[in-house]
């Protein structure tokens, strides 16, 4: 019941904002009396905080699989990571569409903060090994993870939508430009 829930407000709270989805819509999501939420949560908003949480400890995990990955270099990790991403939106639109949600900022606990900030940052690392291996341009790290992570939430919010495919072309230049958008330029090099 618990997990039914949780795919409920996945689903609700994915595809509208916090104050709009009733307690009633996600008691009859789940298939569960609306009671029965609270025997499993204390409120609305701490099941919208546990879902939130699923949302990104799942992208953490992706994350953890790129540090046990010694063989590929940042540029690798981010491709594989908005591959990821954008096959993930398309088979399970609402774990994209919480991921990427700031809607429901206001509502979130201190632990789905830490939770959201763990992801970035292990975002930010992706990148800082990028531009330790000189293939991201100089600045901050921040800065390029935020740039990249911009576009490619932008582009998966359009495969969660059904807007895009997986592999359409839209989506490979928005991956592409991803990653254009924070490479370092080399010198010399064509179209220079």
């Amino acid at each position: 019941t618990r997990e039914r829930l949780l795919r409920a407000a996945l689903e609700l709270y994915g595809a509208s904002s916090f104050l709009s989805t009733t307690t009633p819509a996600l008691a009859e999501r789940a298939g569960v009396a609306e009671g029965t939420i609270y025997r499993h949560f204390t409120s609305k908003e701490h099941l919208l905080n546990e879902a939130y949480r699923r949302a990104h400890r799942w992208a953490l995990g992706v994350l953890e699989g790129f540090d046990t990955d010694r063989l590929r270099r940042g540029p690798e990790r981010l491709a594989m990571l908005g591959k990821t991403l954008t096959d993930t939106a398309a088979a399970d639109p609402p774990i994209i569409r919480m991921l990427f949600s700031t809607a429901h900022e206001p509502f979130l606990d201190q632990q789905s903060r830490t939770l959201r900030r763990e992801f970035v940052d292990g975002l930010v690392q992706l990148v800082a090994m990028g531009k330790s291996d000189g293939q991201v341009r100089p600045g901050p790290a921040e800065l390029w993870a935020s740039v990249w992570l911009a576009i490619v939430g932008y582009a998966v919010e359009r495969v969660a939508s059904g807007e895009w495919t997986a592999d359409s072309s839209p989506m490979n230049m928005a991956l592409e430009a991803a990653w254009d958008a924070i490479a370092a330029k080399q010198a010399g090099g064509a179209g220079n």
